[in-house]
């Protein structure tokens, strides 16, 4: 009798995921459903603190959604390595980190992905010897490992001039992760980055983009970096951009199922 009743569990999630789900992503482009936490893990009252002081993200969600955001934080700081080179990583610190990458991707389900498995912190700008230059942060997928300098992530969390070093290099991951993986959310990123390459490839677009002056000159150094740049303005000035762009900003809000009311 058991042994029907998980094979009949068994077939419903295979008729979800394999026949559902594929059809409600072509109808929609959106996946059928987000957050799936049968148990939630919960956080101390001191985390709680510091993710309502820091993210107002975070404050405007529902009750029910705080819980998964900070389930999803969690688990984030569970699941990554984290490295102060001349620096002591405290609790804060790994929440601001956190708190950033679950924002950019709390409509996602699959969130936590393998493309990164060491988060290394340096106090400021630190020299790398893979180009023999200075840097803010940095994504090296073959050691699977993202680098922030704290004064540079710090300083774009804290102020709304649309440069954030959290999301820029986090976006960098995330695009990574679109071409290698099919899970919905990676297929939806991927298909929407192909529309917002236009952007950077059409003459014309581009053009209409530089006269607005709204991006900074780094967007346009090339198209990977032009899509964590707008990811970065999608955050900080989300008003600005909607009125400037908006079918930019329509792109930018499919490509990781954000919802403005939350």
């Amino acid at each position: 009798m058991l042994f029907l009743f998980l094979g009949g569990i068994l077939f419903g999630l295979i008729i979800v995921f394999r026949i559902i789900e594929p059809t409600y992503l072509l109808l929609f482009n959106k996946p059928l459903f987000i957050f799936w936490h049968p148990i939630l893990n919960k956080m101390n009252g001191a985390d709680k603190t510091i993710l309502r002081r820091e993210f107002p993200f975070y404050l405007n969600l529902s009750d029910k959604k705080k819980g998964y955001f900070e389930h999803r934080v969690k688990c984030f700081i569970d699941n990554y390595n984290f490295d102060g080179k001349d620096i002591e990583v405290t609790q804060e610190m790994k929440l601001i980190i956190a708190g950033t990458y679950v924002m950019l991707t709390f409509g996602m389900r699959t969130y936590l992905i393998h493309l990164f498995e060491n988060i290394v912190i340096y106090p400021s700008v630190y020299y790398s010897t893979i180009n023999d230059a200075y840097h803010k942060g940095e994504y090296n997928p073959r050691m699977k490992t993202i680098v922030f300098s704290w004064e540079d992530f710090l300083s774009g969390h804290q102020t709304k001039d649309n440069i954030n070093l959290g999301l820029h290099e986090f976006t960098h991951v995330l695009h990574f992760h679109s071409r290698k993986r099919a899970d919905p959310n990676a297929i939806i990123f991927y298909d929407e980055f192909t529309e917002i390459e236009k952007y950077f490839d059409k003459e014309d677009l581009t053009n209409r983009l530089k006269e607005k002056q709204y991006f900074r000159d780094y967007a346009y150094t090339n198209k990977f970096e032009f899509l964590a740049v707008i990811l970065e303005h999608f955050f900080e000035t989300p008003e600005i951009f909607k009125k400037e762009f908006p079918e930019l900003f329509e792109n930018v809000k499919t490509m990781i199922n954000f919802k403005e009311e939350v």
